[in-house]
């Protein structure tokens, strides 16, 4: 039987071979720039399974999200950069680093015991980084770190949830609701103007309206991006069922009245809580 070693040095060297002289020419292609919508992609569906609960192909979409390690570094190695011996080194160091109450002799008896370790560890792993960033208060922001790049409501969430760490926050989620209504009314003003006021304004205040029930998610414990996701599959799966009956019924969505499509999404929402 294989070793979990000796699994990881196959998939390794078959990422070598697919990449090498006479390997496939499609993966040979690859840059890194091209691969990159690929591992947004994977990231989801391995999401996605986990929502499901499929553990059945859970293990496979893994696969495939390791799949992307492996191409960065097979093609970083090829470059000279780095190799999955480096990055393989970088993760087992961090773990270690980052848990001095497993790995040392620092105490941590609560998750927030372990975050605040954990915050202080990166700052100071920062710092020694990059000390010329960070050389006085004035240089260094709280928000360091949180990557433009990521999705925008992750993104929400980590921004709000650093200016959280320093009160910057709503006390209390009563107060978010207040927000929640003043957004609503701000973006029900900003509608009510001229065209050529709305089309500047409109953006804005939706964009404010995000990010207020992102901090209300925070608040609640949830994370905006899987509630989001868990409610367009809800709504797939209710208009899917509305097409199947009036298909059955002989008729097509573009003749259904906006009433008939009513009744079919509440005898959708019914036969769902019946099940």
């Amino acid at each position: 039987m294989p070793t979990t070693g000796e699994r990881f040095q196959r998939a390794a060297a078959i990422m070598a071979r697919l990449r090498g002289p006479g390997g496939c020419p499609w993966d040979r292609e690859q840059t890194f720039d091209s691969i990159k919508p690929y591992t947004v992609e994977e990231t989801y569906e391995v999401l996605e399974a986990i929502d499901n609960r499929d553990w059945q192909e859970l293990p496979g979409e893994l696969g495939d999200l390791l799949l992307q390690i492996l191409f960065y570094s097979q093609m970083a190695n090829e470059e000279g950069k780095f190799s999955i011996d480096d990055v393989l080194e970088r993760l087992s160091d961090k773990l270690v680093n980052r848990h001095p109450h497993v790995f040392g002799d620092v105490r941590a008896d609560t998750s927030s015991d372990v975050l605040r370790n954990w915050d202080a560890i990166k700052k100071k792993e920062k710092l020694e980084k990059e000390p010329a960033n960070f050389a006085s208060e004035n240089t260094a922001s709280l928000l360091d770190g949180v990557s433009s790049a990521m999705p925008a409501l992750l993104e929400a969430q980590k921004l709000s949830s650093r200016a959280s760490k320093v009160g910057f926050d709503w006390p209390d989620i009563g107060g978010l609701f207040e927000k929640l209504q003043e957004e609503i009314q701000e973006l029900n003003e900003e509608l009510g103007q001229s065209a050529e006021k709305k089309n500047a304004r409109v953006e804005e205040e939706v964009g404010d309206l995000f990010f207020v029930l992102v901090n209300l998610a925070r608040h609640l414990s949830v994370d905006p991006e899987s509630a989001l996701k868990k409610t367009n599959r809800k709504f797939r799966r209710r208009f899917q069922w509305i097409e199947q009956q009036l298909r059955a019924g002989g008729k097509s969505l573009e003749k259904a009245t906006l009433a008939e499509l009513e009744s079919q999404w509440q005898h959708a929402k019914k036969s769902e809580s019946h099940t």
